[in-house]
This record gives C-alpha cells, sequence and structure tokens, in this order.
C-alpha cells in the first residue's frame, strides 16, 4: 500500500508539472497571438515596440470583470462603436473565439 501512495503522489507531482508547463506555453501563445494580431495599434506592459493608436491594454480584468464584453469587442468593434478602426478579428475570421479567448488570457495576466 505504501508503494501505491508513492506512486500516486508521483502522479500528481507530474500532473502539476505538466500543467505549468502548459501554463507556460498558454502564456507564449498568447503572447505571440497578441504580438501578431494587436501590437500595431496598442501597447500593453511587457511587450515591446507597439502602438498607439487604440488605447493602453493593461489593468484589463479590472476594466473588463465580464471577459464576454472583452471578447465582443475584439470579436467585431464596430457593433459597439461603428467609427472605429479596430479589425473585427472574429467576424472576419483573422482569429478563431478559442484564439480571442488565449489573447484575453494574456491580457488578463497582465
Amino acid at each position: 500500500m505504501q508503494g501505491w501512495r508513492s506512486v500516486a503522489a508521483c502522479g500528481l507531482v507530474l500532473g502539476a508539472a505538466f500543467w505549468v508547463t502548459s501554463a507556460a506555453a498558454a502564456e507564449a501563445d498568447g503572447k505571440a497571438m497578441f504580438i501578431d494580431s494587436c501590437t500595431q495599434c496598442h501597447q500593453t506592459p511587457g511587450v515591446e515596440n507597439a502602438g498607439n493608436i487604440g488605447p493602453v491594454l493593461s489593468d484589463m480584468k479590472e476594466r473588463f470583470p465580464d471577459r464576454s464584453q472583452l471578447a465582443a469587442i475584439i470579436d467585431d468593434e464596430s457593433k459597439r462603436n461603428p467609427q472605429t478602426v479596430m479589425p473585427p478579428f472574429g467576424r472576419n475570421l483573422i482569429r478563431t473565439k478559442q484564439q480571442i479567448d488565449t489573447i484575453i488570457d494574456f491580457l488578463y495576466a497582465r
């Protein structure tokens, strides 16, 4: 029985290590997608060489506690602001819903 507990504990540790690696990979994916899609116009902490056409994207979790509001802006800001110059990333299939969620995760971590 003692050996079984050791194996179970080892599995939990390995599972935790996999989760940390997955979280780090998701953070890197979110940053890469943000750089690819958003830095032409926006700045955010921890990302260099960004544009200044759009607002600075900091404190996004506090500014948009309802993720669906931020997702809707990224999906198609023209619904909220018909005069926007922001591309409709979701509507024009530039980014998938999952990719938009990954970008939001990245922004929420800033």
